[in-house]
């Protein structure tokens, strides 16, 4: 892992820790084009009841508006978390490249069961099992812990809205 794509995750970490301050589960992501300029970031939006409002899924949405395809195919995703299906899906859907991830989907599962958080209503896949021919990359073990902190809060307090 280059010291760039690092500080590309450590602001999706930040993202993260932003969205848990406002409430939404913490999450948080950067698209980043191919000479390495982070072009739009977003952070989870989830916590007013639209649960369609990943980051992921508003990259996929700003990347549509505002890059061709061949700028979208060589772009990278960097996010805190694997993408949900819903999110794996808008990627491909729309052709993003490669997808860079903190923690996997996995990780997330273990961590939810440990803290006793019933199953979402959507069953969490890893991005493979969505697009099987995606380039990712991912757990980043470097910055695992720091989200996973971040997961133990918010389920700690009293933002779980499910």
């Amino acid at each position: 892992m280059k010291d760039e794509e690092l500080a590309h995750l450590r602001r999706c970490v930040e993202l993260a820790a932003q969205a848990l301050e406002a409430g939404d589960e913490p999450f948080g992501s950067v698209l980043v084009g191919a000479d390495g300029t982070a072009l739009f970031e977003d952070r989870n939006r989830v916590g007013g009841g639209d649960h369609t409002r990943h980051p992921e899924f508003t990259i996929a949405r700003w990347a549509t508006e505002h890059l061709s395809p061949s700028q979208r195919a060589a772009a990278t995703v960097y996010t805190s978390g694997e993408h949900c299906p819903m999110c794996s899906a808008a990627h491909g859907w729309v052709g993003l490249g490669r997808i860079v991830f903190v923690c996997s989907t996995r990780q997330l599962q273990e961590w939810l069961t440990e803290l006793g958080v019933p199953p979402a209503p959507v069953r969490l896949l890893p991005i493979r099992d969505v697009l099987p021919d995606a380039q990712v990359e991912g757990p980043v073990p470097e910055l695992v812990d720091e989200v996973r902190a971040l997961h133990r809060r918010f389920r700690a307090g009293t933002h779980d809205r499910r």
